[in-house]
């Protein structure tokens, strides 16, 4: 079922003068134009769990157009300790539903809708409704489901998951271009590829009061979420760059192993047999990635398990903040999207992004969402 909770105002249209008024400082950060796309998008957040809370928050204060929030799942007595959308009020009710109207409460001029049908009943065809659809703590084939529809329909699509102490946020934007802008500078801006995954398309510059200022159109090239999944670390990396990648990496893989064997569930820390048959998924996940087994810990494995089934209010506020500041930039198409998977250790208070391809990219057809199998590599850029 979808329902609109309230009747927003200004959905439509040109931003009024209120609006203006309400957006003032972002505006001002990155533009108009920015901030009228943002106000015409229509987010489709799957899940409504803590990192999801985190993540509505973020994108309706900032004012997209819609939200509509999918959960099929009812309130339950752990959702009151890591969610501030829901009360001891809402137990026994469909979470989505209990969670509209505070959310619709923060901004009334986003439309707020909520949808309380299974993932497995939706089709290529809605997903292609939205702008954005933003999937979170799911299993892995539910993730390449949606993935893969979202490329149908050519529409971007993030997951993302919190683990306790961990978590990761995966970007599949297929073909993403947006605009830096900078200080001109006495080089020449060319029109080549930075990277395996990113080039520079255009240049402009504008003067004005003496200062050159120069817009740098760019382009990003994605991979889905089934590829990247099959991707090991580069083996030409020297060990002491492979061991850069965390450890949490192997763990998720392990995870979402350990998920698909066992009806969707994450693994029990009071269960010696899924402590077992996790690490036997964790070792074959670390040498799948090509990284030194002598990583991967079991003390860090045993870490893991433990902290997998809980929700921690900070990570699920640093993991989904992350993310729908991620979203507005690639709506503003004012900056540098996520490329393509960040992976957060709540040990180390780090999340690295790790950029994860097939080894030669075809555009055309990474854009249809046919990209053909091909031998895969990884690498690792800053978060920065």
């Amino acid at each position: 079922m979808v329902m609109q909770d309230q009747n927003p105002e200004g959905i439509d249209g040109a931003i009024s003068a209120d609006e203006v008024a309400l957006y003032d400082r972002q505006i001002r950060l990155w533009g108009m134009e920015a901030q009228s796309r943002m106000r015409n998008a229509k987010i489709l957040l799957i899940g409504m769990r803590a990192l999801a809370n985190e993540t509505a928050k973020n994108l309706v204060l900032a004012g997209i157009g819609s939200l509509t929030v999918l959960d099929p799942e009812l309130v339950t007595e752990d959702d009151l300790s890591s969610q501030f959308f829901v009360q001891e009020e809402h137990l026994g009710q469909n979470r989505a539903e209990a969670a509209a109207p505070a959310i619709q409460r923060l901004n009334p001029r986003v439309a707020v809708h909520t949808d309380t049908s299974k993932i497995s009943e939706k089709d290529t065809s809605y997903f292609g409704q939205f702008d954005i659809t933003i999937a979170t703590e799911l299993d892995l084939d539910s993730l390449i489901y949606i993935n893969d529809a979202c490329r149908a329909a050519n529409r971007p699509f993030y997951a993302a998951a919190s683990y306790g102490l961990y978590g990761y946020v995966f970007a599949d934007l297929i073909k993403h271009t947006f605009v830096i802008e900078r200080d001109k500078s006495n080089i020449e801006t060319a029109l080549k590829a930075e990277t395996r995954t990113r080039r520079i398309t255009a240049s402009k510059t504008k003067k004005e009061a003496g200062k050159v200022t120069e817009f740098v159109t760019k382009e990003e090239l994605y991979s889905p979420l089934s590829h990247v999944v099959a991707c090991p670390i580069d083996p030409t990396w020297r060990p002491r760059r492979r061991r850069t990648v965390p450890t949490v990496l192997p763990c998720i893989q392990a995870l979402w192993a350990f998920q698909r064997q066992h009806a969707g569930r994450r693994p029990q820390f009071s269960s010696k047999a899924d402590n077992a048959a996790f690490t036997t998924l964790a070792m074959e996940a670390i040498k799948h990635l090509q990284l030194p087994e002598d990583m991967l810990k079991s003390s860090f494995i045993s870490s893991f398990i433990q902290s997998c089934t809980a929700e921690l209010a900070p990570v699920a506020a640093i993991l989904g903040g992350t993310l729908a500041q991620d979203v507005i930039n690639v709506l503003g198409k004012r900056e540098q999207p996520l490329q393509n998977m960040l992976v957060f250790d709540g040990d180390s208070g780090l999340g690295p992004i790790l950029s994860l391809h097939p080894e030669t990219l075809d555009v055309a057809a990474a854009v249809n969402g046919k990209q053909k199998e091909k031998d895969v590599a990884a690498e690792v850029v800053s978060l920065d």
